[in-house]
């Protein structure tokens, strides 16, 4: 895969600092995904005499299930959730209802559950004992990495630290820079049919999201997590979570290396606020800050520069080339893999400029008054 070559190249060569504004593309760059978990075949049947199963893989920090051969009676419910049942998702006869079930070939994918123990249950009306005839085959599940395997992922994986990692937990800057941090709750994690990371936004006030083309050009099975912060800065565990799936592609594109997306249950992550964009190309040296999830970590905001003596993250370059000629803005802010798809916005105007989507020091997003002049008639 092109993502996979450009990571092997990039960790065999030394990067260079970009300078200019119209830099010609280097095979140093590359895109900012991130590997996080694995699949697993499996073979449980629910129902019957055996209503319930509890999926355990320790240290995993999520788990998802597949499903086959449904089969409830009226009036049961296929549920998944977590030992506490504080996240929860139900299942009929027909899953795809629910706006939590991705179909495939075999059957459907539930909602993930975040942690390292999964229940699945079949259960009656008002949750007493379901029909003898209502049952389903667990066949499959993917399992999130264990801290000690993201460790070792990060040590195979090119990084975009440049100098000393000054990324924080957005909490950090609650109090410092509030106008910053008041951006920061439209930024969604990407889980990518229950294997890798990216990063994506909602723009604008309706049922849309932006991403990059390389993260996906369709929408099956791709999960969005709103909330995945923690509440406090340098805590460790997530504020409660909100997850829906990608509704439908509405448009792409490899050139500019974005995807304009709807998501399912949107009132359910309505409250998250929209971030804007600001259709221009910014000034070299003006001062930006990003939002994201890198190496699929709590979310993070990347503002401060050491490369810039500690100062706020800024431009370094403009009309540089990527994926297409001087379609990209440069800059030194932290990133990791998972950070792709990330919003670049200006300190100066609070709105996004760039579509994060290249590692490498400078790091590199695609320019947002391309990106706007091709999707601003879908907003």
């Amino acid at each position: 895969m092109r993502s996979t070559l450009r990571l092997l190249a990039a960790a065999l060569l030394v990067v260079p600092v970009l300078t200019g504004t119209a830099t010609a593309a280097s095979a140093e760059h590359f895109e900012q995904t991130r590997k996080v978990g694995q699949d697993e075949v499996v073979s449980t049947v629910v129902g019957g005499r055996s209503t319930e199963t509890t999926i355990s893989r320790p240290g995993a920090w999520y788990l998802k299930a597949h499903f086959s051969a449904l089969r409830l009676v009226a009036g049961d419910v296929l549920t998944v959730a977590n030992p506490a049942g504080t996240e929860s998702y139900r299942y009929t006869a027909d899953p795809l209802a629910s706006g939590t079930a991705s179909a495939d070939a075999t059957g459907f994918w539930a909602m993930s559950i975040t942690g390292d123990r999964a229940v699945v249950s079949i259960k009656g009306r008002d949750g007493g004992a379901p029909h003898p005839a209502s049952r389903v085959k667990l066949d499959r599940i993917t399992r999130g990495f264990t801290d000690a395997e993201l460790a070792r992922e990060a040590e195979i994986s090119p990084q975009s630290i440049c100098g000393t990692n000054d990324y924080r937990d957005v909490a950090c800057y609650q109090t410092s820079n509030p106008t910053e941090f008041g951006k920061v709750r439209s930024v969604a994690k990407l889980l990518r049919n229950g294997g890798s990371l990216c990063t994506a936004w909602r723009v604008g006030p309706n049922n849309r999201m932006l991403t990059n083309n390389h993260c996906f050009t369709s929408g099956t099975g791709i999960e969005v997590w709103f909330n995945y912060q923690c509440p406090t800065c340098g805590g460790t565990t997530s504020a409660t979570v909100t997850k829906v799936l990608v509704s439908s592609v509405l448009k792409t594109s490899a050139a500019l290396d974005y995807t304009l997306f709807s998501v399912t249950n949107f009132s359910t992550i309505s409250s998250f606020g929209y971030l804007e964009l600001d259709a221009r190309v910014p000034a070299v040296g003006e001062e930006m800050y990003i939002v994201g999830h890198p190496a699929g970590k709590l979310k993070k905001l990347s503002l401060r520069d050491d490369q810039n003596g500690g100062g706020y993250c800024k431009v370094t370059a403009v009309r540089v080339n990527g994926d297409s000629a001087q379609s990209d803005i440069a800059y030194k802010c932290d990133t990791e893999g998972g950070s792709s798809g990330s919003p670049v916005l200006s300190r100066r105007t609070h709105k996004v400029i760039g579509l994060h989507h290249w590692g490498g020091c400078p790091n590199q997003g695609v320019r947002i008054d391309l990106i706007a002049a091709q999707v601003n008639p879908l907003l």
